[in-house]
């Protein structure tokens, strides 16, 4: 079965920068495309960035330019480097990926940034 362990969250700055990792078992990996959500109190889970299998990646319009996802297929890791954090990125940021009809999470991990 899918299994999707986030690591790298943390506690920072507004402006300081932390590189989420997402270790991904039971796929084939380089054939997934996977995705970073984030979840804030009070609010809907949202899309932060996406990446194909291919490579080809797209970001929410309030990451762009800030935020990188990234991919080793080698190590079957997908990364989110998050630069110039605000204080409104604070959430559980979860790693996704979907395998025919199922969807799978990683348990998620907590970023805080303070202002």
């Amino acid at each position: 079965q899918v299994l999707l362990v986030e690591s790298g969250g943390g506690l920072v700055q507004a402006g300081g920068s932390l590189r989420l990792s997402c270790a991904a078992s039971g796929m084939i990996f380089s054939l997934n495309a996977m995705d970073w959500y984030r979840q804030a109190p009070g609010k809907q889970r949202e899309l932060v960035a996406a990446i194909t299998s291919g490579g080809s990646t797209n970001y929410s319009d309030s990451v762009q330019g800030r935020f990188t996802i990234s991919k080793d297929n080698a190590k079957n890791t997908v990364y989110l480097q998050m630069n110039s954090l605000k204080p409104e990125d604070t959430a559980v940021y979860y790693c996704h990926t979907k395998k025919h009809w199922f969807n799978y999470w990683g348990q998620g991990t907590q970023v805080t940034v303070s202002s």
